[in-house]
């Protein structure tokens, strides 16, 4: 019997609901791996047996999605008393040339693909046979269960730092029980009295407030649970109301200064070919550039490499642009997420938001062009700062009904082609995760890339999400296939954009032989 459920939060409901056959709502990457020479083993059931030894780690693994009757809440997370391994992680092979070239194709044709909801929300699968002793392993998982941070503590269980797997210990048993009504009543009260012991302190009780659930699926249950959880929002909401309207004070007063108005200009995106809605097909390619010299790139302009990845972005997309002669005069913009996640929270959910930025695409001039993304992405930190606290408040609204409306809503938009009509919020999405410095290592294979495969929407086509690796910046490109239909020939141009880059902030010669 499966334990008492998790209700999903809003915003990790909202990817389930917004998600249709042409725009699949999960986020994966394209691992590379080295097998050691001589290596005689069996890599698929190596992977798979040490995967099985540590799903523990991550219950989120063994979860599966328990809907609420006539979906009037939003699901839950319950464990699956029926999980398989064997149904999850799957061995597959590469057609010739066994080459990395062949495998992104295949990604890119497996990222369109929905998962089965009926059982946890993520797969693995591991392509064995390519060249150079290298082993591919492409993993999707819904994005209703992760963002990018708890992605980054998803890798401290699959990966190890050495060659040897480390030991991890066995779950310790536990006994499944569920609240009796007795209990819920005897917290309820006790949480009543805690809540009105105060009762002009909602600051500090709007933190501690926790009324009880039954965590049951039945109707009557369901209304209870959304019934504690009103109460709870409500009095966080009162706890929480004088950083809200200080924070809406300093976004309409951003807003009404003259100063901001230029930067809320350039906020606005200009319709694009990348702005269309997207068919049911992906293009994927990944590739790798020096960390190192992008840092370096970062410290001779005075920004962050937050700013290089957006200059890179803005690079390659200007070129294709150009040569499809599809180039906006005015300049474009990304929709950059920006994590919420304390340091060391490792939740299996989503604590993220975003900000539009110019990617300044109407500058030929590279050096120019970065240093115009440096200061407007300066700008567009400091109008959406006064966000970030308002977003764990708004994030987890939840009204009775809900799930069906937004569902239908979302098929709606999908079916009906607005995008190809609506003014852009963004013209493409740019994602940047920190990840590990050190070598990883999975079954013995040592791991030597890990290229993001993320989202691509209707109106947002592109999407160019980067991973830090040891020295490396791994990009993955991903886009509607309808639109791009050969990301790779953009991704390539990647490296060609680092280079100008270097030559622009690069010493004259004159400058070289004085200091030499």
């Amino acid at each position: 019997m499966a334990d008492a459920g998790k209700k999903l939060s809003s915003m990790d409901a909202s990817f389930l609901y917004l998600e249709t056959p042409e725009m699949p709502m999960h986020v994966g990457s394209m691992a590379i791996f080295r097998l050691p020479d001589g290596y005689t083993g069996d890599f698929f059931e190596d992977f798979k047996a040490m995967i099985a030894s540590r799903l523990h780690l991550a219950p989120i693994l063994k979860a599966r999605l328990e809907k609420a009757p006539l979906d009037i809440d939003h699901p839950s997370w319950v464990e699956d008393d029926q999980f398989d391994i064997d149904r999850h992680i799957f061995r597959s092979s590469l057609p010739a040339p066994h080459d990395r070239a062949t495998l992104e194709r295949i990604v890119g044709w497996m990222h369109a693909k929905l998962l089965n909801r009926a059982r946890p929300l993520w797969e693995f699968y591991v392509f064995e046979g390519m060249q150079d002793n290298e082993i591919g392993l492409y993993s999707k998982m819904h994005h209703a269960c992760i963002d990018g941070g708890a992605g980054a503590a998803l890798t401290s269980m699959i990966y190890d730092v050495t060659p040897v797997p480390r030991e991890v210990p066995p779950p310790a048993a536990r006994t499944k029980t569920g609240p009796e009504p007795r209990d819920i009543a005897a917290n309820f009260i006790d949480s009543y009295q805690a809540l009105w012991s105060k009762p002009w302190d909602a600051a500090s009780n709007a933190k501690s407030i926790d009324l009880p659930r039954s965590g049951k699926s039945d109707l009557g249950s369901i209304l209870f649970d959304n019934a504690m959880y009103q109460i709870e929002a409500a009095v966080k909401f009162a706890g929480a109301l004088p950083t809200m309207l200080k924070s809406v004070s300093d976004v309409v007063g951003k807003i009404t200064d003259p100063k901001s108005r230029d930067q809320i200009a350039a906020m606005a995106s200009p319709p694009t070919i990348l702005n269309k809605s997207i068919s049911s097909e992906r293009s994927f390619a990944g590739v790798s550039v020096s960390l190192s010299e992008a840092k370096a790139l970062a410290k001779q302009s005075g920004g962050k490499l937050n700013d290089v990845v957006l200059a890179l972005s803005s690079g390659v997309v200007r070129r294709y642009l150009l040569e499809h002669n599809a180039l906006p005069a005015k300049a474009m913009t990304a929709a950059v997420p920006i994590s919420l996640r304390e340091e060391g929270n490792t939740d299996a959910n989503n604590q993220v938001f975003g900000m539009i930025c110019s990617i300044a695409t109407h500058i030929a001039d590279p050096k120019e062009r970065l240093e115009t993304i440096i200061a407007q992405s300066t700008k567009s930190k400091e109008m959406s700062h006064p966000l970030r606290a308002l977003m764990p408040q708004i994030s987890n609204v939840s009204m009775l009904g809900a799930p069906i409306m937004v569902q239908i809503l979302a098929l709606l938009y999908s079916r009906s082609n607005l995008s190809d009509v609506l003014p852009p919020a963004a013209n493409i999405t740019v994602s940047n995760v920190p990840g590990p410095r050190q070598t990883l290592y999975a079954a013995g294979a040592e791991l030597l890339h890990i290229f993001p495969v993320s989202i691509s929407t209707h109106g947002l086509a592109l999407n160019i999400t980067v991973q830090s690796y040891r020295d490396q910046l791994d990009f993955g490109f991903i886009s509607g296939a309808n639109i791009i239909p050969h990301v790779q020939r953009m991704a390539d141009t990647l490296p060609e954009e680092l280079a100008v880059l270097q030559a622009a902030y690069a010493a004259p010669p004159a400058a070289q032989s004085v200091a030499s």
